[in-house]
């Protein structure tokens, strides 16, 4: 039995007759960029949270992101408590 899952990116509508093949260099690129960005913002959000377990303020790790320490709570104090 074969299952078919909903395809939200519109590729299915696409018609080869009038839309041929291309190279997909750069659909791959695209995909590997953002998998290296959802790898980069879990290494973030794991530095921040070793940071906290180490004891640094927020002030420090603002400072270190170059942004304030409100902001670096704010953006991190969820996954800093994991």
């Amino acid at each position: 039995m074969t299952t078919k899952t909903k395809d939200s990116t519109g590729l299915d509508r696409l018609d080869p007759a009038t839309h041929p093949a291309r190279d997909a260099k750069h659909f791959r690129a695209i995909i590997a960029a953002n998998d290296n960005v959802e790898t980069a913002r879990r290494e973030l959000a794991d530095a921040v949270s070793a940071a906290r377990d180490a004891g640094n303020s927020w002030t420090v790790i603002g400072a270190a992101l170059g942004i304030s320490r409100q902001a670096a709570q704010e953006r991190f104090s969820k996954s800093a408590r994991r």
